[in-house]
């Protein structure tokens, strides 16, 4: 059958990790070097073992929010022949964007409750080795629709970043909270949120009242124009 493809999980829930782990160990034509249930140690184990395959949770320590996309968008500079494949639990087409912003080639991202028994993951890891591509049809159908969202919304004028902080702010966050949580300065999401309000023409009120005006107008568009990130 020849060198088997090497794999190095990151997923940091028990369950989870052992459910993969039986997955692979069906496949005999897939080999998991390591197991690592943060980002640094899975970056690490992929110095190490140098992989084919990473496959990654989108969420884990230290901060549970995107350690996956950055994995991806690290292993591009450092290991730019290694395929990625994200899993989540969240159908969020912004997630996917961000991950092929960089390219597609080499990336796949799944959902995790229609990964068991299916084949999807095994079938994901060799399409990446090989330097292809594959998406859950469940995120490509949200693609399309958020598309034709976004194109009826004031909020498709502003770009990717900017509906990021729209997001957050429509959940009640400060711009500390924003910057915190975005890995940008304060003052770069100051920055943000002006160029939002110049955008979305919102008149020169106070910030408070402008900050509710962009929450109303996310919230009203059911937040589709975020989630086409």
């Amino acid at each position: 059958m020849g060198t088997p493809i090497q794999v190095v999980v990151g997923e940091d829930h028990y369950l989870v990790r052992e459910g993969l782990r039986q997955l692979i160990d069906a496949e005999p034509d897939i080999e998991a070097l390591a197991y690592c249930e943060e980002l640094e140690s899975l970056q690490q184990a992929t110095d190490e073992k140098r992989p084919d395959v990473v496959v990654t949770d989108i969420r884990m320590p230290p901060h549970s929010s995107d350690e996956g996309i950055r994995f991806a968008a690290w292993a591009r500079e450092a290991h730019p022949g290694l395929g990625v494949v994200v899993l989540s639990q969240y159908a969020y087409p912004q997630y996917a964007l961000r991950l092929f912003e960089l390219g597609a080639v080499g990336r796949a991202y799944l959902l995790k409750d229609r990964i068991a028994g299916s084949g999807q993951l095994a079938s994901a890891i060799r399409e990446v080795a090989g330097g292809g591509t594959a998406v859950d049809t469940e995120i490509v159908e949200g693609l399309v629709a958020a598309r034709m969202r976004v194109a009826r919304s004031p909020l498709g004028e502003l770009t990717p970043r900017e509906l990021e902080v729209v997001a957050l702010v429509a959940e009640g966050k400060s711009n500390a909270s924003i910057a915190a949580a975005m890995f940008l300065t304060k003052r770069a999401v100051e920055k943000h949120i002006n160029a939002i309000f110049a955008k979305l023409h919102l008149p020169d009120d106070s910030v408070q009242s402008r900050r509710v005006a962009v929450t109303l107008l996310y919230l009203s568009d059911g937040g589709g124009a975020a989630d086409s990130l």
